[in-house]
């Protein structure tokens, strides 16, 4: 497997996976559009992705202007292969090396999404307005996990 940044033309692939997930599906494909890929790629975040023979198995982007995890999606055929966990730690390593403040994301409640970022590390802030959770990680907690996990 081979980790690197997202670019455009990496787009088609993440936009495959993000449609294959079973979990946080969109049922619009029309609410995510290249235009948002593209704004977080080049001037509103930074993405990596992983690779696996070539087709691209997994992403995660973050969003810079609002300090939010945008995408962290792991094709359902390659799950539970520590794809996702590595996605996370090279995105929050590069923002916490990056930006001082806090980082947050939501999720649907009741999912293995949850679980994972239960796990590692993420504070349970409380359910928001849409219905998902909301979590939060900030540089301290993360350079802590960071120095026990290495």
């Amino acid at each position: 497997m081979i980790f690197r940044e997202a670019t455009i033309s990496d787009i088609p692939g993440l936009q495959r996976v993000r449609a294959a997930v079973k979990e946080n599906m969109l049922n619009n494909p029309g609410l995510v559009t290249t235009a948002d890929y593209v704004q977080y790629l080049t001037s509103a975040g930074k993405g990596w992705l992983c690779e696996s023979a070539g087709l691209i198995v997994g992403f995660a982007i973050v969003d810079t202007a609002t300090h939010n995890i945008w995408a962290l999606f792991v094709d359902p055929h390659t799950e539970a292969r520590g794809i996702g966990r590595e996605l996370q730690r090279l995105m929050l390593n590069w923002y916490f090396d990056t930006y001082p403040g806090p980082l947050w994301l939501g999720t649907a409640p009741g999912t293995r999404a949850e679980h994972f970022y239960t796990r590692s590390g993420w504070k349970n802030e409380g359910l928001m307005k849409n219905g998902e959770l909301r979590f939060e990680m900030d540089r301290d907690t993360w350079l802590s996990l960071r120095n026990t996990r290495t």
